[in-house]
């Protein structure tokens, strides 16, 4: 029995538990009458979320990427860098909010039912969903820090110049305040176009799922995120290079093709350039030296934050370790920039 009980431990030790963050809830709250910016309204639209510790404490709203999730940003790279205690954004000290985009998690989405008859929402909708979830359903007057992630950066410049002086502080990280534009739509497009012209995906109405979307999931990651030099250095021959897409090809995709679909075009009208002016909070931009859908060469982050009355720019340096666009999903690589930040 002692044999079994030290295997036990030592099991335990190694194989690790899933975090256990403060006060942790997960719901479901229901906007009434959600209009669309296409001026389709839903009578209810669904919008799920997590918040970490007391709500009396400063407030602060998490905001994930495209075909993410708040549950998804509790991994270890991102949640527990930041949330644990000791951590910039303790949930023992701030109120996490971490909400799901529409289309995805718990939120209303394609899948749900209306399946392509789904309204067909944008970053502006996704926004006025997570400002209703806040101050209607959360009942949060106002924000210390809006901190959002690819996707969710783009959010956070939006939510700047839609809601200004709602939060202190906003870090927009992977992404650039600027129409979105050349080869960072181009390639989305293929994601679009790859569904749309699938046969199997009838139109929306499909009984069984496109293989498309798997495919895609795997093509588009690699041509626009993972870095130039960390994917050489994962694959320095041939083997290896096609060890790695073989490993992405053969693993699970679950995501409903029509979600997938809905997420990625959501993106196509972003847009906040005439609106920064607007913005009042202070603003720490974090991109890094080797993304991919955001090439720091080409000048346009600085132009745009010229635009911005208080703002900084925090560029992470490039290197075999780091992952291109995927990079600010580390909180490794920035937590110490933004401890300095807000505090």
């Amino acid at each position: 029995m002692k044999i079994i009980a030290l295997i036990s431990l030592f099991l335990a030790a190694n194989i690790g538990f899933a975090a256990e963050f403060p006060k942790q809830t997960e719901g479901v709250w229901t906007a009434k009458n959600f209009q669309f910016h296409t001026g389709e309204t839903a009578k209810e639209l669904k919008i799920g979320y997590i918040t970490l510790g007391s709500p009396n404490n400063p407030a602060v709203l998490i905001l994930h990427g495209t075909a993410g999730s708040a549950k998804g940003m509790l991994n270890k790279d991102f949640g527990e860098e930041l949330f644990l205690a000791g951590q910039p954004l303790d949930a023992n000290k701030f109120f996490i909010i971490l909400t799901d985009a529409i289309g995805v998690g718990k939120s209303s989405k394609p899948s749900d039912g209306l399946k392509a008859k789904f309204p067909r929402y944008n970053y502006d909708d996704m926004v006025q969903a997570q400002y209703r979830l806040v101050k209607e359903g959360l009942g949060i007057e106002h924000l210390k820090l809006i901190l959002g992630n690819s996707m969710g950066g783009m959010q956070t410049w939006l939510w700047g110049t839609k809601y200004p002086g709602y939060s202190d502080y906003l870090v927009p990280m992977a992404s650039t305040p600027s129409a979105m534009s050349g080869r960072n739509w181009m390639m989305r497009r293929f994601i679009s176009e790859s569904i749309r012209r699938d046969p199997d995906w009838q139109e929306g109405n499909y009984k069984t799922q496109p293989k498309s979307a798997q495919f895609t999931n795997v093509f588009y990651p690699l041509a626009t995120s993972g870095g130039n030099q960390h994917l050489q250095f994962l694959a320095p021959n041939s083997e290896k290079a096609d060890a790695i897409v073989n490993d992405r090809l053969a693993a699970p995709f679950t995501i409903d093709a029509n979600d997938y679909l809905y997420q990625w075009e959501s993106s196509r009208d972003f847009n906040p350039d005439s609106e920064l002016s607007k913005i009042n909070a202070k603003v720490l931009a974090i991109n890094s030296a080797d993304d991919e859908r955001n090439p720091p060469e080409l000048g346009i982050m600085e132009i745009q934050l010229k635009k911005v009355k208080n703002a900084e720019l925090y560029l992470i340096p490039a290197s075999i370790y780091t992952s291109g666009h995927s990079t600010t999903g580390q909180a490794k690589w920035w937590k110490e920039k933004l401890n300095s930040f807000i505090n």
